[in-house]
């Protein structure tokens, strides 16, 4: 049974990894960027549930408490993608503004140390069936006035939001955003 459970994982990493990434535009003022991942025998309302259950994929390196379980998405709009720091502390990283379940759900923020200068984003996750599975795009537009270029920021972003998407995209196949120990 061990060994049925870690093929499926290996499998399925395997095949979620099948990602397209890519920062599409650049500029002083701005920057789109754009993941797209492939998840095999894994239907868009399946999906749709992990990304609102943001706690157990996103990377805990990439939270302000250093704790994922510390991060929530109502997945409604108007819902917050929020983290909780202590009892009267909190972050709203972002704000849903489109909700359609199981195929989009946008938010607008500026996420981690873009909330610091004058930018805002909106972050869309698009979810479609493709091949006998999901596919999942993700995308990131962002906008305004920041302490350097946006076009510097974009590498530091994307890096970052290739990271989750490929967490959400194990998780969904796997039940785990890590990747298999070699």
């Amino acid at each position: 049974m061990r060994l049925l459970s870690l093929l499926l994982t290996v499998v399925g990493f395997g095949v979620a990894l099948h990602a397209r990434a890519e920062i599409v535009n650049a500029g002083p003022n701005g920057f789109n960027i754009r993941h797209v991942v492939e998840v095999p025998n894994v239907a868009p309302p399946v999906v749709w549930a992990a990304l609102a259950d943001v706690s157990k994929w996103w990377d805990p390196d990439h939270t302000y408490s250093g704790d994922a379980r510390n991060l929530s998405l109502e997945p409604v709009v108007r819902g917050c993608f929020c983290e909780k720091l202590s009892l009267y502390a909190g972050i709203e990283h972002a704000e849903v503004v489109y909700a359609q379940p199981a195929k989009t759900l946008r938010l607008i923020g500026a996420l981690g140390p873009l909330q610091d200068f004058g930018v805002t984003g909106s972050l869309t996750w698009l979810i479609e069936s493709a091949g006998g599975g999901s596919r999942i795009t993700m995308t990131y537009n962002v906008g305004g006035f920041a302490d350097r270029p946006l076009s510097d920021w974009a590498p530091i972003v994307d890096e970052v939001l290739v990271t989750q998407a490929k967490r959400l995209g194990r998780f969904v196949a796997t039940g785990t955003p890590d990747e298999p120990k070699q």
